[in-house]
Parts: structure tokens; C-alpha cells; sequence
């Protein structure tokens, strides 16, 4: 019989495969995932309402909301983002999605936000929920921005199917870069 030396360098990187592929294997189906996603896509309702009442009247006209309670984001000349949240359609949560975000640019620094996209027409909730994962472009606008202790709003998005508002920033990020947004769907 052939002997097998087990050495310590062995063992542990036997023991890290093994650790990566059970983890690969885990898809969220019975854990308390959602019941967590979903109470803080409710707090982030409850405090975007508080802080800026006249989002109130833009989710009553919304067909559905893909509500993102935490995004981190950092970057050092290249960068990503990472978050997840929920769809609400007719105050019901729909599915859940993540937001994957990569930028290229001068940039440096980290920040965290909340992200909440309106849909306005049934047509762009239904093309968001048809397509495999739909790439942010041109047609979202952002309608709040926080910017030190001010809030700015801007009246251009009044046309667009789509817009969003973003608030509760915390940290610091600068730069100049170009970057795109991909959502899918997932099972927390």
C-alpha cells in the first residue's frame, strides 16, 4: 500500500477547498435571509418618507420600487459596489434582487448609501423583471443626492419611467469615473 503523508500545508488547503465548495453550495432557501431583507427595506421606507415627504407621493404613483437599504462602494481607480434589497409591488415585497456595480476612473475612497429606484409605468417594471439583469443607462435619473447637509432635487426627471433617489451617505469617495450598474435576481 502506498503511504500518504499528511502535512500540515496539505491539510489546510484540503480543508480550504472543502470549505469553498460547501459554501458554494448554500442558495438561501429556509434561512431567516429575507425576514432580515425585508425589515430593512421597511426601516429605509420608513426613514426616506420621514426625511423627504415628497417621496411619499412618487411611490403612491410608482408601479413598484426596488428598494437597496445598504450599497458599500470603494474604489481605487477601479472600483464596485455591492448591495441587496427588494422589489415592493404594491407595497408587497415581489423578489429579491442584488446590485453589482463596477466603475473605472481616478477615484479613491469608500461610502456607503441607500438606493431606492421608482418604477412610474408598468412598462419599465415589466422590462425590469423580464430581462436577465438590467444595466442602469441613460433613462435613470437621480432625484435627491445628498451633498453635505443640503438635499438637491431635479426637475428633469419628471419625464423619465425610472428614477431614483439616493441618501444616507456616510464616508468618502472622489474621482471622476464611468460605470454601469447590473440587478438580478436572487434568493436571500
Amino acid at each position: 500500500m502506498n503511504k500518504i503523508d499528511l502535512t500540515r500545508r496539505g491539510f489546510t488547503l484540503g480543508a480550504l477547498a472543502g470549505v469553498s465548495v460547501t459554501a458554494a453550495c448554500g442558495n438561501g432557501i429556509g434561512s431567516r435571509g429575507a425576514q432580515a431583507l425585508d425589515a430593512r427595506v421597511d426601516a429605509t421606507l420608513e426613514e426616506m418618507y420621514r426625511r423627504y415627504p415628497n417621496t411619499v407621493n412618487l411611490a403612491e404613483k410608482s408601479s413598484g420600487m426596488l428598494v437597496m437599504p445598504l450599497i458599500t462602494e470603494a474604489g481605487f481607480g477601479f472600483g464596485g459596489a455591492y448591495g441587496r434589497g427588494a422589489l415592493r409591488v404594491n407595497e408587497a415585497t415581489v423578489d429579491y434582487y442584488s446590485s453589482t456595480q463596477l466603475s473605472g476612473g481616478l477615484q479613491i475612497g469608500a461610502q456607503q448609501y441607500t438606493h431606492v429606484l421608482f418604477f412610474l409605468t408598468d412598462e419599465s417594471l415589466t422590462n425590469f423583471r423580464r430581462s436577465p439583469g438590467w444595466v442602469v443607462g441613460g433613462d435613470v435619473e437621480y432625484v435627491i443626492s445628498d451633498q453635505g447637509d443640503g438635499v438637491k432635487a431635479d426637475t428633469t426627471t419628471a419625464l423619465s419611467p425610472v428614477q431614483a433617489a439616493v441618501f444616507g451617505r456616510a464616508g468618502l469617495l472622489l474621482g471622476a469615473t464611468l460605470q454601469g450598474t447590473k440587478y438580478n435576481r436572487i434568493i436571500p
